[in-house]
């Protein structure tokens, strides 16, 4: 015989409209609605972008003074599409395609390819998941998500529907290892002076913002997370950042700014840049072909001159001839264009000379 005591859904009245109710057996569950707990998700894998504050496609500007912890890369837009940065104002490394970037940049254009190339694949990950549950994460406040608390969650946000968060604050909540992405089909805004609060052991690290279109950051706005855009970011006056900035194509553009990695702190940077001695690096890798990483520290600001000599003494490339800043450096040798063999590369920095053996192998 049918057992008569199977589950039953209810139809809700106008007064049940906040509520779901559901008869299991002899017993009435009332749920409310707005009550949803999300399946646990992975961080989205940022690659070799993880150590960028700032990486962009065509430009990177900045209106002084601003302070970023951590490194800043542009790629495919030459170094001379940085602008607006002193010499104390980034606290990580200046990556380029070539060498026409700010004085202290390092061209690195190979690495900047496979940033670019994580970027993307961070992107797309973020980008095909899908919510589960899907009720109260798909689309919450028809985008406009100021004075909301949102639980961990994947929360999906479909074309044609902008994110703002331009009334109120907005507040995370939830423990140190749970994780928050936002897939934004169009465009996001933070209005100004408005903060994204992160409440019981949330982690700015473990927040995702994948955004379709381009992002806007307000005046004296507080930003968490990590920002993965296809076009373009721009922060206005004062705007703070606890994240990454990263924009496939466009630029990113900040004024009187603060962007820090999450988990570094300027005091540690500093320590972890500012050696005590002048050092060059064996190059990496060796043997090559046809391109390799030259790195060196410097303790001091220095006038520094890195050149290529083959094995009877004849300079057949200069890599860097410039002033640098205090810190970690590093260079790629791309030596395509170059028959095999064993070359000589010399660092001089100040009254300083070091010099090694690289090994072209084609």
């Amino acid at each position: 015989m049918k057992n008569s005591r199977t589950e039953q859904p209810i139809k809700p009245s106008r007064s049940m409209r906040s509520l779901s109710v559901r008869i299991i057996g002899a017993i009435v569950i009332i749920i409310p609605l707005s009550f949803a707990i999300a399946l646990p998700l992975n961080p989205v894998n940022l690659g070799s972008t993880e150590d960028f504050a700032i990486l962009a496609g065509s430009l990177v500007s900045n209106i002084p003074t601003s302070a970023i912890t951590g490194d800043i890369g542009l790629s495919p837009a030459t170094g001379g599409n940085i602008t607006g940065f002193g010499g104390l104002e980034v606290t990580g490394i200046i990556y380029t395609v070539d060498a026409s970037g700010p004085a202290g940049s390092v061209p690195a254009a190979s690495m900047l390819t496979t940033a670019k190339g994580d970027l993307t694949i961070a992107y797309n990950d973020a980008a095909i998941r899908t919510p589960i549950p899907e009720g109260p994460f798909l689309n919450p406040g028809s985008g406009d998500i100021g004075g909301l608390t949102l639980v961990a969650g994947l929360y999906k946000f479909t074309s044609g529907v902008d994110v703002s968060i331009t009334n109120s604050d907005v507040t995370l909540t939830g423990s140190p290892t749970d994780v928050w992405i936002f897939q934004i089909a169009s465009t996001l805004t933070l209005g100004n002076g408005i903060h994204i609060i992160l409440a019981g052991g949330a982690q700015a690290a473990n927040i995702f913002w994948q955004v379709g279109t381009s992002a806007t950051l307000g005046t004296t706005s507080v930003f968490k997370g990590t920002i993965m855009a296809d076009q373009s970011i721009s922060l206005n006056t004062g705007a703070t950042v606890e994240g990454r900035l990263l924009a496939s194509i466009g630029a990113v553009t900040i004024e009187s700014s603060s962007v820090t990695v999450p988990g570094l702190q300027p005091s540690a940077v500093d320590a972890e840049l500012l050696p005590d001695d002048f050092n060059l690096a064996q190059n990496f890798p060796n043997p090559f072909n046809p391109s390799t990483t030259i790195s060196y520290q410097l303790p001091v600001s220095s006038q520094v001159t890195l050149t290529i000599t083959d094995m009877l003494g004849k300079e057949v490339s200069v890599l860097v001839n410039d002033v640098q800043t205090a810190g970690a450096h590093q260079t790629v040798w791309d030596a395509q264009n170059f028959p095999s063999g064993t070359y000589i590369y010399r660092l001089e920095a100040g009254s300083h000379v070091s010099v090694k053996q690289l090994v072209l192998v084609k």
